[in-house]
């Protein structure tokens, strides 16, 4: 069931400079302000109308759908039947900001899915410590995240396995792991190389570590990907500013402003524009 993608900051950094706060590689999942929808799970095998049903009204009316799955669960027979039961009252509490329970209830329909099931597997897993992540509990996110990824690969599924990868950068940047987070998002844009947010991700990274060439080159084509986006123009501005280039930088957050009026990425981008100060006037001649 697609859902909407929700970004949070995951951590709150300064550049090399000083100037300028550095935009984050951001967790899926928590709400921010002025933002409503909810995490994108992983790309889902096909599933059962009582599930595509149940995931529907969790959509809609989580209390609801607790109850719904509540009552699946006990009269189910077979372990698929525990699993999807689980999984619906598992989303139907992100709704309600209940991520320690879901977590723990998307790991427990996980185990209940048959090995046979990879791919499967590893999208409940995903989605764990993607719940996970939200509470803070990082290193079990991680973990979760991991036999994910191992799971993914079994399956032979690159796009599972490129959004997983992207979750475990997540975590392993919360954890001081950059390396590791590179690595991460390298398999990433192999695994799903149109996809904008692996290199927006990289990107950020790449601008962290200093190589600003290389998050040159990641930021433009996360931009020919997404053309109009506010999270890539604000970072584009960002790696633009440490670069030396403040007309670009204006030009990329002035895109924001024009592209998500009186949103949060505006603010930001505002922000930006004026720590950055007006241009420069021409030496006269």
């Amino acid at each position: 069931m697609p859902l909407a993608t929700l970004l949070l900051p995951l951590l709150a950094q300064i550049g090399p400079g000083g100037a300028l706060p550095q935009a984050p590689l951001p967790v899926r999942g928590r709400k921010a302000p002025s933002q409503v929808s909810q995490p994108a799970p992983p790309p889902a095998a096909p599933q059962s109308t009582q599930l595509q049903n149940c995931l529907q009204l969790a959509m809609e009316d989580p209390s609801a759908a607790i109850d719904e799955a509540e009552g699946w669960l006990a009269a189910a027979k077979t372990p698929s039947e525990r699993a999807g039961a689980k999984q619906c009252k598992a989303m139907a509490l992100t709704r309600t900001d209940s991520w320690d329970e879901a977590a723990a209830l998307f790991l427990s329909a996980r185990d209940d899915t048959a090995a046979t099931e990879p791919g499967e597997r590893a999208r409940l897993g995903a989605l764990a410590g993607n719940a996970l992540l939200v509470t803070g509990n990082t290193v079990a996110g991680l973990d979760a995240l991991d036999h994910a990824h191992g799971e993914a690969h079994t399956a032979n599924d690159r796009k599972l396995n490129g959004v997983i990868q992207i979750d475990r950068a997540r975590a392993l940047v919360a954890l001081g792991r950059i390396a590791e987070a590179s690595s991460a998002l390298e398999e990433a844009r192999y695994e799903m190389p149109d996809n904008h947010q692996a290199w927006l991700l990289s990107a950020t990274l790449s601008r962290r570590e200093g190589k600003l060439v290389e998050a040159q080159r990641q930021i433009e084509r996360a931009a020919a990907l997404m053309p109009v986006d506010p999270e890539i123009g604000l970072e584009a501005g960002v790696i633009a500013v440490q670069s030396g280039r403040d007309a670009s930088a204006r030009k990329s957050w002035q895109s924001v402003l024009v592209a998500a009026p009186g949103s949060q990425f505006a603010k930001t981008a505002q922000g930006y524009l004026d720590q950055l100060g007006p241009p420069r006037a021409s030496p006269p001649k």
